[in-house]
């Protein structure tokens, strides 16, 4: 048996301390927000936060993740948050939508800490999030319009 604290809420859960989080956040929790992507932590569409950070949910185990608050997608709130969401929403970032969860999620990483990104801030804190489409600039727009939300 393992607790995992997701979105708030502590989750006994019957698992593999071996079983990947993102398995654990979609199979057993029904949060699907985070994606399957490649499985080795290398395009980002599985992100999630873990203590407020943006992590690749596919790379890590559910044994590791104990202790440690994980927020989905789902439930990601706060100032910097609505900031990012109304951006990607005023502008109609996405297209397919596969990638948006880890953009989103690590755009909020970034301002969370950079409140003023440069673009070689931004490339920095964005690089390892594959958008298959090239939207590419319309999420740098949104980032930047979310940072100028907050200033």
């Amino acid at each position: 048996m393992i607790t995992l604290n997701v979105n708030g809420t502590a989750h006994d859960l019957d698992i593999s301390p071996d079983m990947p989080l993102l398995w654990v956040l979609r199979d057993r929790l029904n949060l699907t927000g985070a994606k399957f992507g490649c499985g080795r932590a290398l395009c980002g569409a599985c992100t999630v936060h873990i203590d407020g950070e943006a992590a690749r949910s596919c790379s890590i185990m559910a044994g590791d993740a104990i202790r440690m608050e994980i927020t989905t997608i789902e439930a990601v709130s706060g100032k910097v948050a609505d900031a990012v969401k109304n951006a990607w929403q005023s502008l109609d970032v996405v297209q397919c939508g596969y990638c948006q969860t880890g953009q989103i999620m690590s755009a909020i990483t970034l301002l969370n800490v950079n409140k003023t990104p440069t673009d070689a801030d931004l490339d920095a804190a964005m690089e390892g999030n594959i958008c298959r489409c090239g939207a590419y600039l319309r999420i740098r727009q949104a980032i930047h319009m979310a940072a100028k939300a907050l200033a």
